[in-house]
């Protein structure tokens, strides 16, 4: 995948805060499921960061005052098996589970080199002391370009996507992916895009609004799109605009499951063929980590987060050079429900690992393809799932 992003000296105003919390301091089909073993807290060795951040009575960790939201119920559910297989023990991830919500950002092709210690990522190093963090976290082996993670973090696998096109022509036929298992256990799920109008089911690119469809994965798969409708209600009602999210933070209407597509300017990615954003020459970090400084403490702020919600920053791949990107390490770090702050873990992780952390934290098994061989990122917490 071809980009031409030139670096040069451009200036991008930083927010006037870091934290607005008050911080100190093709189309082929595979039905195959994966059985697994136990998903326990791994063994590692790993450096602990002084932080100064408070942890409160439950071990979920706060970046200074906060108000306190309405407590999140949760309902105790008998085990419930779908028509696919799948099982949950609770429709909210299971009793007892110190997370309930869970909002995944992914940004675009930058390896741990790129954004620690990098003066162009100054809020993304300012949060590291109340976050964990994985030091060894990378694609599955020269899984390239980007779509290929992204699917991969939906299914388990590629399916046999080596490209970023659409999905008319990578579409899957497989109901055997994450955000199906969700709906079949009962756990709500929602994609937001940015750029998209939310009054279809985008099935292509959106150039004036630098909206990638590669980006967000769970428009590639038949039964979330009705075999790729733009018209399709089910994709509608899930995959939205994110200029609603704010809104339902607010009101804490968010789903359980999050999955948050920022555009091609603010993922770090840039520009690209077909799509302009002022970027060209831009220092690209900077602007995705000044996104990032305006819209995590909006999570941060909500009811949904403050009861016991976690969110996950990744990256899909790492930094790019003459067209082939690196499988990394690639940033993962972690805000929120029982996290060690200020933990920098050394376990080797790829995007199997997110995949099967996310089934661990709703209790949905069987593990989906190679979620079943992977190690879940239960060392970044104190208690998990």
């Amino acid at each position: 995948m071809l980009r031409i992003i030139e670096r040069a000296a451009w200036v991008v105003l930083s927010a006037g805060s870091l934290l607005g919390v008050g911080l100190a301091g093709a189309g082929c089909s595979d039905d195959g499921t994966g059985t697994g073993g136990a998903g326990g807290t791994p063994t590692s060795s790993a450096t602990s960061m002084s932080s100064g951040m408070s942890t409160s009575s439950s071990g979920s960790t706060t970046g200074g005052t906060m108000s306190s939201g309405s407590s999140m119920s949760t309902t105790g559910a008998d085990m419930t098996t779908s028509s696919s297989g799948m099982t949950s023990s609770s429709s909210t991830g299971g009793s007892g589970n110190p997370i309930q919500t869970v909002f995944i950002i992914l940004m675009e092709n930058h390896s741990w080199s790129e954004i620690k210690g990098s003066s162009s990522a100054p809020y993304l190093n300012s949060i590291l002391p109340m976050a964990a963090h994985a030091e060894h976290y990378s694609t599955p082996p020269d899984n390239h370009p980007s779509e290929p993670n992204y699917i991969w973090l939906e299914a388990g696998d590629n399916l046999g996507v080596t490209d970023d096109n659409g999905p008319s022509d990578n579409h899957q036929s497989t109901a055997n992916h994450l955000v199906t298992a969700l709906d079949a256990a009962g756990v709500s799920w929602r994609a937001y895009a940015e750029g998209i109008t939310g009054t279809d089911c985008p099935q292509d690119d959106i150039s004036n609004t630098q909206f990638a469809v590669r980006h967000v994965p769970q428009l590639f798969f038949d039964d979330v799109t009705n075999n790729g409708s733009t018209t399709s209600m089910n994709c509608m009602t899930h995959v939205r605009p994110y200029a609603e999210f704010a809104g339902d933070l607010s009101a804490n209407k968010v789903a359980k499951f999050n999955f948050i597509t920022p555009n091609l300017c603010h993922d770090m990615h840039g520009e690209t063929f077909g799509f302009t954003c002022n970027t060209f020459g831009a220092d690209l970090v900077k602007i995705g980590d000044t996104w990032l400084s305006t819209e995590i403490p909006k999570i941060m702020q909500s009811s949904a987060y403050q009861n016991g919600g976690a969110i996950f920053i990744a990256w899909d791949e790492g930094t790019e050079s003459f067209g082939s990107a690196s499988d990394g390490p690639i940033p993962l770090i972690v805000l929120g429900a029982n996290v060690k702050s200020g933990y920098a873990g050394m376990v080797v992780y790829d995007h199997s690992s997110m995949l099967r952390s996310i089934q661990d934290i709703f209790g949905i098994q069987p593990y989906i393809r190679d979620a079943s061989n992977a190690t879940n990122l239960s060392d970044l917490f104190t208690s998990f799932p």
